[in-house]
């Protein structure tokens, strides 16, 4: 008998005949959600867990294509299929451009009708096994990266190599069967090509060099690799979805950079051969190539212990204002690392290396007091603003953080009413039960919660049932992808329509066009952030900023 987990849900969204349907395609082992449509059906389809939603538009064309829309952005962001049941094709663009991923003509046959849910199910998962295209829009191999090192090595670029090997997967595919671990394997590379394409854009490429591996080639100057490097060990962190429950995916690390005599042979072969000595370690799993023999996470690990002390650790504040105005109304603080060498150093390198050193749970410590004591002392320009602040896995894992951050708070001054605490995904799933309980404590004594990244990954959607939240941050790729295709639009609508089902405020991060603000807006975004407002400022340049919207 199969776990209850593990059955497959079908969500029917029908105004007459949802339960005739049900009965009409019942498919063996399956569970059917039926729900007449109407306000708040994304936020019952994301509830009820279904695998795949069928949309019966056949007695009203008009409403099933408005249901459709409502849910296309949903199987967008999941990888969910999504069926439209027609009575004749007359509708079928309409409904594919709002977000059908698939359809059916009703013809009275319902053997028919339960092949084509078979067949869709079946499609969406292969669609996600198969994802492992390792390059920026093409599938790249090994040989496509050596090519691509030596043209830049015959530039005079500076080039670095990181081979990646994800480890654990013999466990998973033991435990889960091997379709879990392929569909992990390609969760993780999509997101060290999101991290970087981020960074580096055209001047990095990756690889899928069989297996769990993956080739990172950068050409970049060393900071901005050991950069990269901190940004890709933080995300291969973060827990991976895998058939509604996590999963984490260790890696070991074979790194090198290039010298005056190396060609892109040499260059992989001193990599292969540090990630040979990182997979024989039984402690170090990141080894670099080279006379150094330490890796850029550890030595950013051991300059760590001394930057509290030296002051290097900062805050920045980037504005927030109502997405109809340019009007400040909050900020969000941002932790910087001014490394003597490296220059300035963004969260994502400095809680790595944290977490790197074992001091992750004394940097939030430190940065939480920082921006409690900047805001309790800050002038009038500022006494009204909302501020936010970042809240780590390792905090909310702590026995007693609650009450122990609810007296930091009073102790400083700042009124509850002010702060609000920003969670994402890495920091909630590790015990999504021990979460819930401290950012409900958080909330009773006024403080808000916001789910910060979201529409990153699949994971992040179960959290909108299982957590007390105020507010949605809709992350920058998401956000800005609405200038793109009719297909992002309506992603981006979708989580419209789910925040406001669940009574959540949307706030998009990394606005940078007017042309953006006004298209979100149009689909109900409370609030935004970005340059397009501000870039991340210091203490000085916000006070200058509030000064001159009075005047």
């Amino acid at each position: 008998m199969r776990d209850q987990a593990d059955r497959r849900t079908l969500f029917i969204v029908s105004a007459e005949a949802g339960e005739a349907l049900a009965a009409c395609v019942r498919v063996d082992g399956w569970r059917i959600v039926v729900d007449g449509g109407g306000d708040g059906v994304a936020g019952r389809a994301l509830a009820s867990g279904a695998d795949v939603m069928l949309v019966d538009t056949r007695a009203d064309a008009p409403a099933g294509a408005a249901a459709t829309q409502a849910l296309g952005g949903l199987a967008a962001a999941t990888g969910r299929a999504l069926i439209a049941l027609t009575a004749d094709t007359a509708w079928l663009e309409d409904l594919l451009a709002v977000g059908a991923t698939h359809f059916s003509v009703d013809r009275g046959d319902a053997h028919e009708l339960r092949q084509a849910i078979r067949y869709a199910a079946g499609q969406v998962q292969r669609d996600h096994s198969d994802r492992r295209g390792p390059r920026f829009g093409a599938n790249a191999d090994p040989a496509d990266v050596a090519a691509w090192i030596d043209a830049r090595l015959d530039d005079g670029e500076h080039v670095g190599v990181s081979i990646i090997a994800l480890s654990r997967l013999d466990i998973l595919n033991a435990a889960r069967g091997r379709a879990a671990g392929d569909t992990l394997i390609a969760a993780a590379r999509a997101q060290v090509e999101a991290v970087t394409r981020g960074l580096l854009g055209p001047a990095a490429m990756v690889a899928a060099a069989g297996g769990g591996d993956m080739i990172v080639a950068s050409a970049a100057p060393p900071p901005v690799l050991a950069r990269l490097a901190a940004a890709l060990d933080a995300a291969l962190a973060k827990p991976l979805p895998i058939r509604g429950r996590q999963a984490v995916l260790g890696s070991r690390w074979g790194m090198a950079e290039s010298g005056p005599a190396d060609d892109a042979a040499s260059l992989l072969r001193r990599a292969a051969e540090a990630l040979v000595a990182a997979k024989a370690s039984d402690g170090a799993t990141v080894r670099v190539a080279g006379p150094e023999g330490a890796a850029p996470l550890d030595l950013l690990a051991i300059d760590l212990h001394l930057a509290i002390e030296r002051g290097e650790i900062d805050v920045l504040f980037q504005p927030q204002a109502p997405i109809d105005g340019r009007h400040v109304t909050g900020v969000e603080a941002l932790a910087r690392w001014r490394h003597g060498k490296l220059g300035p150093l963004g969260a994502d390198a400095l809680f790595a290396a944290a977490d790197r050193a074992d001091l992750g749970v004394a940097l939030s410590d430190h940065i939480q007091e920082l921006v409690l004591a900047r805001v309790a002392r800050w002038p009038r320009p500022l006494a009204g603003l909302r501020v936010s602040l970042n809240l780590t896995a390792g905090d909310l894992g702590r026995p007693g953080f609650a009450a122990l951050f609810l007296d930091r708070v009073a102790a400083s001054g700042v009124p509850f009413e002010r702060l609000t605490v920003e969670i994402t995904e890495g920091g909630a799933i590790r015990n999504l039960e021990i979460a819930a309980a401290v950012l409900a404590t958080l909330r009773e004594a006024g403080v808000r919660v916001a789910l910060d990244d979201f529409g990153t990954g699949y994971s992040s959607l179960a959290y909108l049932t299982a957590l007390p939240l105020d507010y949605l941050k809709l992350d920058k790729a998401l956000a800005c992808g609405i200038e793109a295709t009719p297909r992002h639009r309506g992603v981006v609508r979708a989580v419209m329509t789910l925040a406001r089902s669940l009574g959540l405020a949307v706030i998009a991060e990394g606005i940078e066009s007017e042309a953006q603000r006004v298209l979100l807006a149009a689909e109900g975004c409370t609030f935004y952030q970005g340059f397009l407002l501000a870039e991340p400022l210091d203490e000085a340049a916000l006070i200058a900023m509030m000064e001159m919207e009075r005047c």
